[in-house]
């Protein structure tokens, strides 16, 4: 019989805890001393931590003006 997929973890509480939580993964992935269904399970983890920063970050540029002559204008890397 085959396994129930994991459900998803909890989401992180802020931005920092998921990038140390991420960084650790890389960490325990990049060693190689990981038994491979528990490097798939820490790949997924890690996609998913991603997934959660990206989106942290995509709603902070939203959120930040900047001066342009004068007029507060939204910020672009540009």
């Amino acid at each position: 019989m085959p396994k129930a997929a994991p459900k998803a973890l909890a989401e992180p509480n802020s931005y920092e805890s998921a990038l140390q939580e991420l960084e650790q993964l890389i960490a325990q992935i990049e060693s190689g001393q990981l038994p491979l269904e528990q490097m798939l399970t820490g790949y997924q983890r890690a996609a998913q931590l991603l997934g959660y920063c990206r989106g942290q970050l995509d709603a902070v540029q939203e959120q930040v003006k900047v001066l342009d002559e004068g007029t507060l204008a939204p910020w672009s890397q540009d």
